[in-house]
């Protein structure tokens, strides 16, 4: 049994557990912001990375500047999105998800699943752009995330923004984990083989349409991200909310600030002591568009395992134990966790492409392991 593994059968057995689960008490009215800028380089622990570290464990979220990239292109990655959703519906169709055992390409409003109810919003998600692995009786299921993206013809400037933006997006969120890394007090260099290439990070842009009052609001549906860290910019519709323990907590836009929060990998690789939290958002009132797009940094699957890191003793001992939720479990294999969730949000493609895993869900109860 690997030690990450390991951890989570153990969990939260600190006698500090209860003290950090507590942290809350005072209620939040707004997310904190840290400057990416102020973090420095990655050899010296600072104040700026201590409170880093406490914002990350307490809530998990928190606004992002100082990031270094350009508003310009910002605003061309905004305004190439809006025009992808204005094509014509056969247009997207064209590139649909189902034609890809990937997962990457277009889905209607309704498409994606999230806690067995449909996302009401349409979207195109992308990845890094590489070869696919060659498929044979023996080839692990969870290859078949890598592979090409689908693009549309009708848009030839989406690719090489999209390529541009999963560079210069890649680069701010591994600056991020290192200043993490340094924060916990480990070398800035600590989880480095775990995101060399070829790498498995991915891309959503994300188009959720007006609802009328009276029908269901789920934009996305409450939910955990699965990968590292994931660096959101929205538009200036509100709808994204975080669970704190005094209820749901608004996330109002903040002008080119990206919003971050932590995924369950790295919640995993520091046995709890970083807080995977869950977030929703709620569709805009009818006649309304809210546009975002949602980079999600993830370990390279070619990495397999999550390794658990060897925090200090004072850190460890405020370390609560990854959460493993029935409904949703946990592995720190990283191709088993990352087709784990891809095929309990697409039915179509996990019923096309991987039947073995779509024979495993429960698609009208509790979900099963998948």
């Amino acid at each position: 049994m690997s030690t990450v593994a390991q951890a989570l059968r153990t969990a939260a057995a600190s006698p500090n557990a209860a003290q950090v689960l507590s942290s809350q008490d005072t209620p939040l009215d707004s997310l904190p912001v840290i400057n990416l800028a102020e973090l420095g380089d990655s050899a010296r622990h600072t104040p700026a990375h201590a409170r880093l570290a406490r914002i990350a464990r307490d809530i998990g979220f928190f606004y992002l500047e100082g990031h270094g990239i350009a508003p310009e292109q910002i605003e061309r990655l905004e305004a190439v999105a809006r025009q992808f959703f204005a094509l014509p519906p056969e247009v997207k169709q064209r590139i649909a998800i189902h034609h890809s055992r990937h997962f990457r390409g277009y889905t209607g409003v309704g498409g994606e699943i999230t806690r067995l109810q449909p996302d009401l919003r349409e979207q195109i998600d992308f990845g890094e752009e590489l070869q696919p692995v060659a498929q044979t009786a023996d080839t692990p299921a969870w290859w078949g995330l890598q592979g090409p993206n689908q693009w549309p013809a009708e848009l030839p400037q989406l690719q090489s923004d999209i390529l541009a933006w999963l560079d210069t997006t890649r680069d701010v969120a591994k600056r991020l984990l290192q200043a993490f890394l340094v924060a916990l007090e480990q070398p800035a260099t600590a989880l480095n083989a775990l995101v060399a290439p070829p790498h498995n990070n991915r891309l959503k842009i994300i188009h959720y349409p007006g609802q009328a009052q009276g029908q269901s609001d789920q934009g996305v549906g409450a939910h955990k991200d699965g990968g590292l860290l994931t660096l959101l910019l929205q538009d200036q519709v509100g709808g994204l909310q975080v669970q704190t323990p005094q209820g749901w907590l608004d996330v109002p836009p903040r002008k080119n600030a990206f919003v971050v929060n932590i995924g369950e990998m790295l919640e995993l690789a520091t046995n709890g002591y970083l807080r995977a939290n869950v977030h929703r958002v709620q569709s805009p009132r009818s006649g309304v568009s809210r546009y975002s797009i949602a980079y999600f940094f993830s370990p390279s699957l070619h990495a397999q395992e999550v390794p658990l890191l060897d925090l200090p003793s004072h850190l460890a001992q405020q370390a609560r134990g990854p959460e493993s939720d029935p409904l949703n479990p946990l592995f720190s294999h990283i191709g088993t966790n990352a087709l784990k969730g891809r095929v309990r949000s697409h039915l179509d493609v996990a019923e096309r492409f991987y039947p073995a895993q779509f024979a495993l869900l429960d698609k009208t109860a509790k979900p099963s392991a998948y």
